[in-house]
């Protein structure tokens, strides 16, 4: 791996719940997957903290977020980009 190269950095889309201090979000994704006894489709939610440097997510924007360095002691992901607003 040369000087000017990354790893693989995983990337998710989820929704801003709420802004968390300055500068920081919390997104949240859901998903479906099986009940482990009765083998029925149930949802789940992941949430996690994203750095956000413009300030500029609302609570209900939609977000691409990537994985980062850890930032402090729960922020490991960073906004990328917004998909679309309220």
């Amino acid at each position: 791996m040369s000087v000017g190269e990354r790893k693989f950095r995983r990337s998710l889309v989820g929704e801003v719940t709420s802004r968390s201090g300055s500068r920081s979000v919390k997104v949240s994704f859901f998903y479906k997957g099986l009940h482990p006894t009765y083998l029925k489709e149930v949802k789940r939610k992941t949430v996690v903290y994203a750095h956000d440097e413009n300030n500029s997510c609302l609570v209900g924007d939609r977000v691409k977020i990537v994985e980062m360095r850890p930032m402090s002691r729960l922020k490991r992901w960073r906004v990328v980009s917004h998909l679309k607003g309220k």
